[in-house]
């Protein structure tokens, strides 16, 4: 049972197999595996501890083909996220079989028993990059260069409006676009084990003051037009939450 567990856990976390920096043709929506370690305030640094004895791991071992990034917000999630090509790669073998093979099954059991203990919550889930709707002119990256500081919206949509809103942050892009924006964005919708229908619009800077200035900056283009323009996808969602934190290089993977 620990064996499959481990496995289960590690497959739903962190096997991915493309370039997170590789321009996409504007046509096409990436899936994102997502899981998602809500981590006890109190643990946070046996947690991390933990995660980077993992990292080691798998760099003493080279093990190929295997890439994550990870956003860590300001309420303790950490998010390690993967792109897939679809739903038949969560039947794929975990790569944890041949770690465990080379570095000793129960060193790898004792490692996640550890980290058990630093959180009562995990989830698992998918997000889907929305292409249409991202704001990215110069190519797209999910980590743009010396901006690790993430501000991202959550859009909650109801059944019945999704169409109305969708409409709306066309609209949103296309302003955009036609002020020259220099804020980009990524927007990402919620998939299957998502709680919610939802999107995600994903803002990077170096940090919160960057953002602020970036925010300022938008505020002095886009003036009461502006307003009218997000006024108008305001007043048709569900609801709005905000998360912010930041890419943490140290928690994440490359085999490359």
């Amino acid at each position: 049972m620990k064996t499959l567990k481990i496995t289960l856990l590690m497959v739903c976390m962190l096997m991915l197999s493309t370039n997170f920096t590789q321009a996409q043709d504007q046509n096409e929506n990436k899936m994102y595996r997502v899981h998602e370690d809500q981590v006890k305030l109190s643990m946070v640094s046996e947690y991390e501890a933990i995660v980077k004895e993992l990292v080691a791991m798998i760099q003493k071992h080279k093990l190929p083909d295997l890439h994550w990034i990870t956003l860590v917000s300001s309420d303790s999630k950490y998010r390690f996220v993967s792109p897939i090509k679809n739903m038949a790669d969560l039947d794929k073998p975990s790569w944890i079989r041949t770690l465990a093979e080379k570095e000793g099954k129960e060193a790898v059991s004792a490692l996640f028993d550890r980290m058990d203990k630093c959180y009562d919550t995990e989830l698992d889930y998918i997000l889907n990059l929305d292409n249409e709707l991202t704001y990215m002119p110069e190519g797209f990256t999910q980590t743009p260069e010396g901006e690790n500081y993430r501000n991202n919206h959550m859009l909650f949509v109801s059944p019945g409006n999704r169409d109305v809103v969708r409409e709306k942050m066309k609209a949103v892009k296309d302003f955009f676009a036609k002020k020259g924006s220099k804020m980009h964005y990524r927007v990402y919708r919620s998939g299957f084990g998502a709680q919610g229908e939802y999107y995600m619009v994903a803002v990077a800077a170096k940090d919160d003051l960057h953002l602020a200035q970036k925010g300022k900056a938008n505020d002095e283009l886009f003036g009461d037009e502006g307003k009218k323009v997000f006024g108008e996808l305001w007043s048709n969602l569900l609801k709005y939450e905000e998360i912010t934190g930041w890419i943490r290089p140290d928690l994440a993977y490359s085999a490359k």
